[in-house]
């Protein structure tokens, strides 16, 4: 059966605190019932409550896109002598890995256990030429439950046979008070980066490093969200060059978010350069799980990741990956109360 064909599976990872439920298609998180103070499960991101609702998902709730995360500046990069034509799915940019990005496809299931170190592995072959992107690659994306409060997300990419432009990102929306309760202005926030990528008009990095002291971007102490988005046109959706601050066990703490109704608190840690900081600028009237409607701001998405057009900035950490080489993006999620 072709895969086209083929229908979307659902998988839930459990251990009692905490419960994920992940589907195939995209490599998406459908749903994640973690407890407030008081032990009361809600479920803190947003998306739909049928798995055919992803095949399209213009919001990309929970999913992993690529083959290169964000924008690519009028879908056209040149490498080694070859310019190469992307999809035009944003305005003049190409995003997100083109019209069927790897958010679009059925990811093979390589293993699943729910037992008592739950996890699952998504495997996907995209093939040379896929969204006019170069060379076969092999990408595997592994959830698992590591301790009672944690998510974690290990991504892999080995180009077979040509050098490849390579930026997976998770994109969940987050919202801690749950998926239906409202904005998320009211949330809390620390990023760990003193510098953005400022952007043009049309969202494209120009190139430069600003730092973000005294600008509505500063979250290097916890702030409201909602305190400085008025300052912006329609909110955020930057990305942040994350600093070498606290590690652990080889990853940065990148962001801490917290929302005062339900005391819960998500520190999320990657190894990844920079982080986009969205706030569901977009989304207008999206309806998702059991009815709820999902306004401006509804939700809060950081997508760990290499800087967006890297590939024609040649003063961004390159995101080109050699045939036989490994990338890896690796990525936990730590829920508390507090």
């Amino acid at each position: 059966m072709a895969a086209e064909n083929k229908k979307p599976e659902l998988f839930e990872l459990s251990n009692g605190t905490i419960t994920a439920k992940i589907t195939n298609l995209g490599a998406t998180i459908t749903s994640l019932l973690v407890p407030d103070a008081h032990g009361n499960l809600s479920d803190v991101v947003l998306g739909f409550d049928s798995l055919d609702s992803y095949r399209d998902n213009p919001p990309y709730f929970g999913c992993i896109v690529g083959r290169v995360a964000n924008r690519i500046k009028q879908g056209k990069f040149t490498f080694n002598g070859v310019e190469y034509s992307l999809a035009i799915n944003n305005g003049p940019n190409s995003l997100h890995g083109g019209n069927k990005g790897f958010n679009k496809v059925l990811w093979e299931v390589v293993e699943y256990n729910n037992d008592k170190n739950p996890s699952v592995t998504f495997k996907y072959h995209s093939k040379d030429g896929e969204e006019g992107y170069p060379g076969d690659v092999t990408v595997m994306a592994t959830y698992s439950l590591p301790s009672s409060t944690s998510l974690k997300l290990e991504m892999e990419a080995v180009p077979l046979n040509k050098p490849t432009p390579i930026n997976l990102a998770q994109h969940t929306y987050w919202n801690l008070a749950g998926h239906n309760s409202g904005n998320v202005l009211g949330h809390s926030i620390q990023i760990w980066a003193s510098h953005v990528t400022p952007v043009d008009e049309n969202s494209i990095p120009t190139g430069e490093l600003m730092p973000v002291s005294g600008t509505p971007f500063d979250f290097t102490t916890e702030n409201k969200i909602g305190s400085r988005i008025h300052e912006l046109a329609v909110g955020y959706d930057h990305n942040y060059v994350l600093d070498c601050g606290e590690v652990k066990s080889g990853l940065k703490h990148v962001a801490k978010v917290k929302d005062p109704s339900s005391s819960r608190v998500l520190n999320l840690w990657a190894d990844a350069p920079g982080v986009q900081f969205y706030t569901a600028n977009y989304v207008d009237g999206v309806v998702g799980k059991a009815g709820a409607v999902y306004q401006k701001h509804a939700g809060l998405c950081l997508e760990t990741q290499g800087f967006p057009n890297a590939i024609n900035q040649p003063n961004f950490p390159s995101i080109v990956v050699q045939p036989g080489e490994k990338y890896r993006h690796n990525m936990l999620f730590e829920f508390c109360t507090e």
